[in-house]
């Protein structure tokens, strides 16, 4: 993502550097919206915080030179977020985060997926292909970028800003064993190098039953109330030296410079709660146009063509095991966006949220009159997605569509093996490293594949490309060859019986067949085979007629959304200092409250949600709402132990807090006012998923796990007792 910040270094250019200081010190007075950079917390933010009820100082929350609430927060795999809860490197996150590594441990003899797992002593610890990675330090460069790319046009800026983000990181870091990335903030007008120290040997500890963690599934994922035991537990390793390493034997757990005391104290509605973690990314300076093309084009398409792979998959997975364990981690992947982009249109749409935009930028332009360098902004603006809106579509379809189903995703790999294979000049050694790369990527691909599902997932995606996208757009004479072999293409039937030729006669699947190509390597044994043909087709044609367009409207989206912010900041200064940075996946902090909410007239919902109503929810032998036998019998003794809550005599297994988060924020610490673990931050609410563009500061609430109820399932479902010892628990 890419954000505000500055273009030149003159006298105004300076004004306007003091100005970017306020927006990342000020507080933002409507609610809790903000996702604040943990080491700019101005005075105004940080006195909110303490009014609020925060005891910790400014450097327990960060600092560079000593030990901070920051250091024990890490980037978890490639896309959450995890924390460091024990001196001896024990991670918690959420179990969708530790997902496909729970999956990848398992078989169907030990489905730790199904069973859950827990290790009873290092030595039975679990390793992965994970990494983690601890923020080392944030330091802001962008006086030496802007000096880099000083004078340079748009286009000339957009080719060369990567070139001198290299060349700062490597400065940063060479003669070090640590890595950086410098973030884009405010449109592109700021930039944040942050330093990750990295961390490859994490090892899978526990995770309770997938009917724990992920108890409610489709049904209830986005809603409140709800209960999921959405936890799992890791541990991160390093070299006997102290330093980050490759998986070893004789690795040990890695010592933290902080780790977060797990608080089972309670809290009540109102308390403070603090969130630490990585956003992945947000879009609140979005325009009135780019919310139309979202929710007329954009969401709809996506959502009405994950629908049908979703179905397809869902229908084999309910009756073997095996291609549940075999499809679990994709369809958990795709089923999660597909509720939200069908949420967040309606949530867009039902707040006003386009006209909302307009009457921005109304103010925006009257302001602009006059001014050459703003005044034609949003008539140029205008221009650009009214170009690029009628390929929209086309643009969903081919990634969502086409390139949905796997077996298309993998001929599209062949497509472009042929094309290399068919280059002038090829050498021999060229020609076997790239046909090693196709034996490899088939292997992958062949070891995820479920047959069955995928090709209905073909059939279907294919034929609603046919009629969902516009006929001028579809790739020369493809359909119309389709149709004179099968029949009507209105007919579904017809894409059913091209897809099953398809699947039985590409040599993905006929080890023979790709042996032999193996052993002779030709660009027209690929031309001949009807995936990698398929993918070929859409792949040109798009790749030919529409990347183009896609690219230069998203080059000049860009551009004009760089100037729009900076005209913001110039046009009214005491605004612009309650703004904050876009979330880019670089680590913010939040603030506010456990809170209960009225979703709508006569509706009340609490903090928190119960093991008793986890219970009423429990369906015997439910795909979604079942729930393991000892769980049962453990709540029916009434055996809370120490993690009883005794306001409701019961475990509290999930609470809200008014907290601003999106994903990236999954497996987030929430922390209470003296820095300790109440829970785990793992989704959004319903009523609110408009928050990527717009925040609502009366429904938003961020869904936890209650650390209670994390500590329970591990002692008292797993008897994982050696974890329990080895937290620092607060009573």
């Amino acid at each position: 993502m890419s954000y505000i910040c500055l273009l030149k270094f003159n006298l105004f250019m300076k004004k306007l550097l003091i100005t970017l200081a306020l927006v990342l010190t000020a507080f933002c007075t409507f609610a809790d919206e903000g996702m604040w950079l943990p080491h700019l917390l101005g005075k105004q933010v940080y006195d909110d915080m303490v009014k609020r009820g925060l005891k910790l100082t400014k450097e327990q929350l960060y600092t560079v030179n000593k030990s901070s609430l920051k250091d024990a927060i890490i980037i978890f795999g490639g896309g959450c977020t995890g924390e460091i809860v024990s001196p001896q490197g024990l991670i918690f996150t959420n179990h969708h985060c530790g997902y496909d590594a729970i999956a990848t441990a398992s078989t169907v003899q030990n489905n730790y997926l199904r069973d859950g797992f827990w290790a009873k002593s290092l030595d039975q610890e679990i390793q992965t292909d994970l990494t983690v990675q601890f923020l080392s330090r944030i330091d802001d460069v962008t006086a030496q970028v802007e000096d880099s790319l000083k004078g340079l046009s748009w286009n000339d800026r957009v080719r060369a800003q990567q070139r001198v983000f290299d060349a700062l990181t490597r400065k940063a870091t060479t003669g070090t064993d640590r890595e950086a990335r410098i973030y884009s903030c405010f449109k592109g007008n700021q930039f944040l190098m942050y330093t990750f120290e990295r961390y490859r040997d994490v090892r899978f500890v526990g995770a309770p039953p997938e009917s724990v963690g992920k108890f409610g599934g489709d049904t209830d994922n986005w809603e409140w109330p709800r209960h999921t035991g959405d936890f799992s537990v890791f541990r991160v390793y390093m070299s006997k030296d102290g330093k980050p390493a490759a998986y070893s034997k004789d690795n040990v757990p890695y010592k933290p410079k902080h780790f977060l005391p797990v608080s089972i104290k309670g809290f009540k509605d109102g308390d403070y709660a603090m969130i630490y973690g990585y956003p992945g990314g947000t879009n609140r300076y979005e325009t009135s146009m780019g919310v139309k093309l979202k929710t007329d084009v954009e969401n709809p398409s996506l959502v009405g063509l994950r629908d049908v792979r979703l179905k397809s998959m869902f229908e084999e997975m309910r009756k073997d095991p095996a291609v549940k364990l075999k499809l679990a981690s994709n369809y958990a992947s795709v089923a999660n966006y597909w509720k939200f982009f069908d949420g967040e249109t309606k949530q867009l749409k039902k707040f006003r949220t386009y006209e909302a935009k307009q009457k921005e930028e109304e103010t925006f332009n009257a302001w602009a009159k006059g001014k050459p360098a703003y005044e034609n902004l949003f008539a140029d603006w205008q221009k650009v997605y009214d170009e690029w809106t009628p390929y929209a579509k086309h643009r969903m379809y081919m990634t969502e569509g086409v390139l949905g189903s796997p077996l298309a995703a993998f001929g599209s790999s062949l497509a472009g093996l042929e094309q290399a294979m068919s280059a002038p000049n090829v050498t021999p050694e060229a020609l076997k490293k790239l046909a090693a790369n196709a034996d490899a990527g088939r292997k992958i691909f062949l070891e995820s594949e479920d047959r069955a599902s995928d090709q209905r997932i073909l059939a279907q995606t294919a034929m609603m490309f046919y009629q969902n996208v516009d006929k001028s757009q579809h790739p020369a004479g493809f359909f119309e060859e389709l149709g004179a072999k099968y029949g009507d293409l209105k007919d579904p039937a017809t894409f059913s019986k091209w897809a099953a030729d398809v699947f039985g006669s590409t040599l993905a699947f006929d080890d023979t067949r790709w042996k032999a190509f193996m052993d002779n390597p030709t660009a027209e044994a690929l031309r001949q085979d009807p995936a990698a043909k398929y993918a070929s087709a859409f792949l040109n044609n798009y790749r030919t007629n529409y990347l183009p367009k896609f690219l230069a409207f998203t080059n000049r989206n860009n551009e004009l959304g760089r100037l729009y912010l900076k005209g913001i900041l110039e046009r009214d200064p005491v605004k612009a200092a309650k703004l904050y940075p876009d979330a880019n996946f670089s680590m913010r902090t939040s603030f506010g409250n456990v809170k209960s909410y009225r979703p709508r007239d006569a509706v009340f919902y609490d903090y928190v949600c119960t093991m008793k109503g986890m219970m009423e929810k429990y369906v015997p032998g439910d795909y979604e709402f079942d729930l393991p036998a000892k769980l049962i019998d453990l709540y029916n003794k009434k055996d809370f132990g120490q993690y009883k809550d005794p306001k409701y005599n019961d475990v509290v297994v999930s609470f809200i807090t008014t907290n601003d988060i999106t994903g990236g924020n999954s497996g987030s610490p929430v922390i209470n006012a003296s820095g300790e673990l109440i829970g785990l931050a793992f989704d959004g609410n319903y009523e609110a998923l408009s928050h990527k563009i717009a925040f609502d500061k009366d429904l938003n609430r961020t869904i936890c796990v209650d650390a209670r109820y994390v500590l329970w399932c591990i002692e008292k479902l797993g008897g994982a007792t050696n974890i329990i010892q080895e937290l620092k628990i607060v009573k």
